[in-house]
């Protein structure tokens, strides 16, 4: 039995939603954590952008000599901070009041992560966060509470297309992480002539994979230039990632906007790369299906008509991955029977 959040909880969560996407298209220089210094240089005085990076290392940035026209824009920069961070208020308070309400915090080391990825831009690239922590920010969006059995990991899981319609900017995966300060380290592939994928704490289980959708047979990592690293290319990835969506993600200093899949095909991938592990990743098919079959019971209830469309566009890949995700379903259902008014959705949507 699926637990179910007060629906006052689901308020304050779309409320939060609303928030940081106001917050997020209203986004300048005022965000920015850092303030003004003076510096006098050859008797000149001369105006700097003082912040700490993520790893908390002090930095300045040339702004020009100190003007009266550059005094001007410095004073309206103060206005612009006072009122984003009277904006920030009301984000802590409701992050707060979620998380007494049953909503899971971010661990603090992958707030830090995804905060930081944040800020570089990198959701706002067309990248999305999938694997469980994705699957845990559905559930809040759904608003249910998920047995934490089905989504702790330590695994930070990002998905993006190679090329994408998304505006003329760019973000540096490895450099951000880097600026952190916490660990991170590539992760060497089999091959040393390929670049990694992935990035990793030494000595902790704290890891960030980075993927993008691929054919049948590519094994090579593919160069995303927009994110300044590799990924990993995974078949049928982009059955997932298509149509993903922003939802609030919490944590103790406040919250993040970040990207997540469409809950229908959250579901329906889970089944269908359940069918495609092998024998040694037999857990992680078994926890696919549970989450799989989580979604599916939601879904059934609240938003069948997405679980129909979902399954015709899966369907529309072809035999391959109908019949997959069928098996998928046959095995979602024997063992979680609560969700079997859902895979019946899908599977009739599939089969026409």
């Amino acid at each position: 039995m699926i637990a179910r959040l007060p629906e006052d909880t689901q308020t304050l969560h779309a409320e939060l939603l609303a928030l940081l996407l106001a917050s997020d298209s209203g986004r300048q220089w005022s965000h920015l954590a850092g303030s003004f210094t003076k510096k006098t240089v050859a008797g000149k005085a001369y105006v700097y952008f003082q912040y700490s990076d993520p790893g908390n290392k002090k930095r300045q940035l040339a702004i020009g000599p100190d003007t009266k026209a550059l005094a001007a824009i410095l004073k309206q920069h103060e206005q612009l901070r006072q009122d984003h961070e009277l904006d920030l208020v009301p984000i802590l308070r409701l992050a707060r009041l979620l998380h007494v309400a049953g909503i899971p915090q971010l661990p603090h080391a992958v707030a830090r992560v995804l905060g930081a990825l944040a800020d570089a831009g990198v959701f706002r690239l067309g990248a999305a966060l999938v694997g469980s922590y994705a699957f845990a920010q559905v559930g809040a969006a759904l608003g249910v509470a998920w047995p934490e059995a089905a989504w702790r990991t330590q695994d930070v899981d990002l998905a993006s297309h190679l090329m994408i319609a998304a505006p003329a900017l760019e973000a540096d995966i490895p450099d951000v992480l880097e600026s952190l300060q916490m660990g991170f380290l590539p992760v060497p592939q089999l091959d040393p002539r390929q670049p990694s994928t992935s990035f990793k704490v030494r000595g902790k289980q704290l890891r960030v994979d980075l993927l993008t959708p691929g054919r049948d047979g590519q094994e090579d990592p593919v160069y995303l230039p927009r994110l300044g690293a590799a990924a990993a290319p995974i078949k049928y990835l982009s059955l997932l990632i298509d149509e993903a969506q922003p939802t609030a993600a919490i944590h103790k200093n406040g919250a993040l906007l970040v990207v997540v899949p469409a809950p229908a095909r959250l579901a329906l991938h889970k089944l269908l790369v359940s069918q495609t592990r092998s024998l040694v990743q037999q857990t992680k098919s078994a926890k696919d299906l549970h989450q799989a079959a989580l979604l599916l019971e939601v879904l059934a209830e609240d938003r069948p008509e997405d679980l129909q469309a979902t399954g015709r566009a899966f369907a529309a890949s072809g035999p391959a991955v109908t019949g997959k995700v069928l098996r998928g379903l046959a095995a979602a259902e024997k063992r979680w029977p609560e969700s079997a008014q859902g895979a019946q959705i899908a599977r009739d949507a599939l089969s026409r």
